[in-house]
């Protein structure tokens, strides 16, 4: 299907574009009123998440409602262990809980590599309806978490501030780690294929909690997994989050990815010199920037746009959006980046 607007794949082929394409990580979610509506109509997040019908009418809102230039499918990334043997539960105001964690080699034992087909089809599923729906107006991008990240929930339980236990174990027990990575990678590669199968244009690998390792565990027990995830999948380009990681612009740099996300905290300028030109840059505006009067957020966007300067890019938010912003601010966050890239393409 010939896709109408396709800025974001034309920029990551490193074609010329009129203007710089624009989304929003967590765009599908908890700002628009529509969404809430789909929520309240059943159980819960995961509820929303399992059916294919629902997942898909949110994934699509965005790109109604808000203009961007790319859908990203409805789903979350711990959807992975769950498939592997590791249920978890979205508790409200708390977010994402383990009843049972990882701690040892028979915990090991109950998990599996999963087989996207069978234990993850309601996202696959979600994505062909998505892809239908959109109907070749704009791209789709699908995601997974990266096994670093995935590996902190299944050993810490839950978020934390500091994910103490999961890094505990890669020094108390590194084999059992590194072997708990490979199984999450594994099933992750199986994941993205599928999801590239069933219609997603670009693939989004998250490492959410790069930044609570120092660099040379992050080598070790990060980097090394999301590099055989970009070499494994060839179908579709990969952009790579790491929030945190600004220490392993190097490392990112070399790997066989096509886009860099930014989170807020990284200059666009350095990123820029230690990745010279080799990658797009997608990000980076601070997400708070939307609690802004309309001036200082429009000065701002158009601040981070002048950064980027020569290089390829994609505008975003440096993270996901945050519930209780405003609508009509992301709405002028995505108007100005249109208007304002589209005045300095024509200069």
């Amino acid at each position: 299907m010939q896709i109408k607007n396709d800025l974001l794949l034309r920029v990551i082929k490193g074609e010329k574009v009129e203007r710089t394409p624009v989304w929003l990580m967590r765009q599908a979610g908890r700002i628009l009123p529509e969404y809430r509506a789909v929520r309240e109509s059943v159980s819960g997040f995961i509820e929303l998440a399992q059916t294919p019908e629902l997942a898909a009418e949110v994934t699509i809102q965005p790109v109604d409602l808000l203009g961007v230039d790319a859908a990203i499918i409805f789903s979350d990334i711990l959807v992975v262990p769950e498939a592997m043997g590791l249920p978890y539960e979205m508790i409200e105001k708390k977010g994402p809980w383990f009843p049972d964690t990882i701690g040892s080699a028979k915990d090991l034992k109950r998990l599996q590599i999963a087989d996207p087909a069978e234990s993850l089809n309601y996202v696959l599923e979600a994505i062909r309806l998505a892809k239908k729906g959109l109907n070749g107006r704009v791209p789709l991008i699908g995601f997974a978490g990266a096994p670093w990240t995935i590996f902190a929930y299944m050993v810490e339980g839950s978020g934390s501030k500091t994910f103490s236990k999961a890094r505990a174990m890669l020094y108390q027990n590194p084999v059992l780690a590194h072997q708990l990575l490979e199984m999450i990678t594994q099933t992750t590669i199986k994941y993205l294929k599928a999801q590239v199968q069933a219609g997603a244009n670009v693939i989004q690998v998250f490492d959410s909690w790069a930044g609570v390792l120092p660099p040379y565990q992050y080598r070790e027990f990060s980097m090394k997994y999301i590099r055989r995830i970009c070499e494994a999948i060839t179908e579709a380009p990969v952009t790579v989050f790491a929030k945190g990681a600004y220490f392993a612009m190097e490392d990112i740099k070399d790997l066989p990815c096509e886009v860099v996300g930014l989170d807020w905290n990284m200059d666009i300028a350095t990123v820029s010199k230690q990745l010279n030109g080799e990658k797009v840059l997608q990000g980076n505006l601070d997400p708070a920037a939307l609690y802004a009067a309309d001036d200082v957020l429009v000065a701002q966007t158009k601040k981070m746009l002048d950064q980027f300067q020569g290089d390829r890019h994609i505008a975003n938010l440096g993270h996901g959006v945050y519930p209780d912003i405003s609508p009509d601010k992301v709405k002028l966050f995505i108007q100005t980046v249109k208007d304002y890239s589209r005045t300095k393409n024509k200069a």
